[in-house]
């Protein structure tokens, strides 16, 4: 009785309280091991040091561990645009990479089924993620986000050419991967809003969206149609984010607005929603973007905008009602 409790003790200590229903019967140790929010390295480091501590008990013959895990709900942030080439992607990843710093436990979807363009944004481009359980295991990126994208399991450059059933099937694939250890999911959302947008929504029920837009009417036209969208589905906004906003000449220092000025903070006042900030068109962050180091990883003028933008968004989570 005295080595079976010296090994309950044991284990109990390398489970870090979450083993239970210990028992040994007929030279079988069994125990129940919650495994709830451990990484899947975590977890099988656990399991294996459970395992070989009780062996070195000599009235263990065997041992049976079964790993439970209550389902865990992630907040999912939504990243989405009515129209393409307003930078949605850069915005999603960059804001990742940022909450990633604040201490938000975050990982990344890139819903952008027929153009994904996170793996070369977040240097993960060529890498194929492993599945355990007919579930996918996210792939690391830069800044160390957990991370999944259709550009991760096709060929690059490779057309995707499916109908919405099977696009929205692949995503709700990405969507239930293993997130072990993430709490909150970005999730960079195809542009516009038709049937994948729609079928998203209503399927994974945001917390909340970030819209991004240009200074541009144009942008902003099609930024209030998907302001509608999830209005009408009855997801929060979190905000607007004006993007491109003002190019600094890097030889003469003067700002030029090239897509206009101020147009989606008048446009969120308009809509009576929060207004995010701005972020600049800037040769810096093109560069490191295509390079796949996030601008949001660094320091400076070029990761400041993205670090206020994910201060906002974790202020909002934080003062969610729940």
């Amino acid at each position: 009785m005295i080595e079976i409790d010296a090994l309950s003790a044991a284990i109990t200590t390398l489970s870090q309280g979450r083993a239970s229903a210990l028992r040994l019967r007929d030279g079988v140790f069994s125990l129940v091991l919650d495994v709830g929010g451990l990484a899947v390295e975590e977890r099988k480091a656990m399991v294996a040091a459970i395992g070989k501590r009780a062996r070195e008990d000599a009235a263990v013959a065997d041992v049976r561990i079964l790993e439970t895990a209550e389902k865990r709900s992630l907040t999912i942030i939504a990243v989405a645009s009515g129209k393409g080439g307003v930078g949605k992607s850069t915005v999603s990843a960059n804001l990742a990479v940022a909450l990633s710093r604040l201490g938000v436990k975050v990982g990344l979807v890139d819903a952008d089924i027929y153009g994904p363009s996170q793996p070369r944004l977040l240097a993960s481009e060529g890498q194929k993620p492993l599945a355990e359980d007919s579930k996918m295991i996210p792939i690391r990126g830069a800044g160390g986000v957990p991370m999944l994208s259709m550009g991760h399991l096709v060929e690059p450059g490779k057309a995707i050419a499916w109908r919405g059933p099977m696009a929205g099937n692949a995503l709700s694939q990405l969507v239930d991967a293993r997130w072990d250890g993430v709490d909150v999911l970005v999730v960079d959302m195809p542009p516009g809003t038709g049937d994948i947008q729609l079928s998203m929504v209503q399927k994974h029920r945001p917390a909340g969206v970030v819209i991004v837009s240009t200074p541009q009417d144009l942008a902003l036209i099609d930024a209030t149609r998907a302001v509608n969208l999830f209005e009408q589905v009855g997801v929060p906004m979190i905000g607007l984010v004006e993007n491109m906003a003002g190019y600094v000449c890097p030889h003469c220092g003067e700002m030029s607005d090239p897509f206009g000025s101020g147009g989606a903070e008048a446009a969120a006042r308009h809509m009576n929603m929060p207004f995010l900030g701005r972020i600049p068109l800037s040769i810096g962050i093109r560069t490191a973007s295509d390079a796949g180091q996030p601008p949001a990883s660094g320091e400076g003028a070029e990761a400041e905008p993205f670090l206020s933008l994910a201060a906002k968004v974790r202020d909002w989570l934080a003062a969610r009602p729940g």
